[in-house]
């Protein structure tokens, strides 16, 4: 099992860039792959980015692609997602994942953190 706590998230202007990061607690952390995802209000939550276990490999959603990476450190326990050329419609709240599978679907990951806001302005 694992417990995960995101932080970074903040107010920015459009064109700016956020560096969030996610701690992960348990010993067996470097066995998950590693997603993040993101819900603006009234929106379902949506596929942002993620990792493998190892790290050599990544995916990415369409909106997010050159602007966003995503990284990890197996020894220290943190996922990465930096945010760069951010826009408005970049907003809402980010949440950290982890599962044993590698993908993209919100339903494919069991543990969640609890989220940290992220606010673009134009």
């Amino acid at each position: 099992q694992v417990q995960l706590v995101e932080s970074g998230g903040g107010l920015v202007q459009a064109g700016g860039s956020l560096n969030l990061s996610c701690a992960a607690s348990g010993r067996t952390f470097s066995w998950y792959a590693m997603g993040w995802f993101r819900q603006a209000p009234g929106k379902e939550r949506e596929f942002v980015a993620a990792i493998s276990w190892s790290g050599a490999s990544t995916s990415y959603a369409d909106s997010v692609k050159g602007r966003f990476t995503i990284s990890r450190d197996n020894a220290k326990k943190l996922v990465y997602l930096q945010m760069n050329s951010l826009k408005p419609e970049d907003t809402g709240v980010y949440y950290c994942a982890a599962d044993t599978r590698f993908g993209n679907e919100v339903r494919g990951y069991d543990y969640w953190g609890q989220g940290t806001q992220v606010t673009v302005s134009s």
